[in-house]
């Protein structure tokens, strides 16, 4: 008898930590990911999207479409603003240019290069500037 209980406090010991670590929240895969890679870490997805916000000046709002079931949350899946889809294109183009002039940011010693960016073009801004701005006070040349 006195056997049967030294082996069942460690087993129970075992089974509580195995069911606590199973209802752990695991890392939520991202979903409809079609330029970006489908292995990205919840980690590496978020930095990636706060470099857009910063180089466009904008909330995860602008893209990401809200649920049907609860506004107060976004449903970062759904494919229903343009500006997502907008936002793809642009992304694939920047990759084009990066690869195509830049040989994807390394020079040929390895060292990373200037690469093409969203700041690049918006500086902060939702829509780039057509034109430079002007300058209070500097004389024009002609």
């Amino acid at each position: 008898m006195q056997l049967k209980r030294s082996y069942f406090v460690p087993l129970s010991l075992l089974l509580a930590v195995t069911l606590c670590s199973l209802s752990l929240p695991q890392e939520e895969k991202a979903k409809n990911l079609k330029v970006l890679p489908k292995n990205i870490s919840h980690e590496d997805l978020e930095k990636e999207m706060r470099g857009f916000n910063k180089a466009l000046g904008v909330k995860c709002s602008f893209c990401h479409a809200k649920q049907t079931d609860n506004p107060q949350k976004l449903d970062f899946a759904s494919d229903d603003k343009e500006e997502k889809e907008t936002a793809r294109e642009m992304l694939r183009m920047t990759m084009r240019l990066n690869k195509k002039y830049f040989k994807s940011g390394k020079d040929d010693n390895g060292m990373q290069m200037m690469t093409v960016t969203c700041y690049t073009c918006h500086n902060g801004r939702t829509e780039p500037a057509s034109k430079p701005p002007v300058v209070e006070g500097a004389q024009q040349q002609h």
